[in-house]
């Protein structure tokens, strides 16, 4: 069984599984679901990425766009190298709030 993000209530924090895909990209979108609706800032702890798919990159990238909308603060803690490998080749960098090689 993949492992699951794990949404932490008493910091507000969603981890994202070593393998952020298709599979876990439902109790992903729950969690930050959850933290939106209940007008806590949006922290998401990328450091335990080793792999990480588009359903995912498309959720944190509708994540930002909902923080910004509601005024809510949104952030990528520890993001982990193949995560920043990841958000560089897609050239997500600034729209997630990650400074990137290709950001420089």
């Amino acid at each position: 069984m993949p492992s699951q993000p794990d949404a932490l209530p008493d910091d507000h924090k969603v981890t994202l599984p070593a393998q952020a895909g298709t599979v876990t990209a439902e109790d992903l979108r729950v969690g930050l679901v959850l933290a939106a609706d209940l007008d806590r800032a949006l922290r998401i702890d990328a450091s335990q990425v080793e792999s990480l798919g588009q359903a995912v990159l498309q959720l944190l990238v509708a994540a930002r766009a909902e923080a910004e909308r509601a005024s809510l603060p949104f952030e990528i803690v520890s993001p982990s190298p193949a995560f920043i490998e990841r958000v560089s080749l897609c050239g997500l960098g600034q729209t997630l709030g990650i400074q990137t090689e290709k950001d420089q």
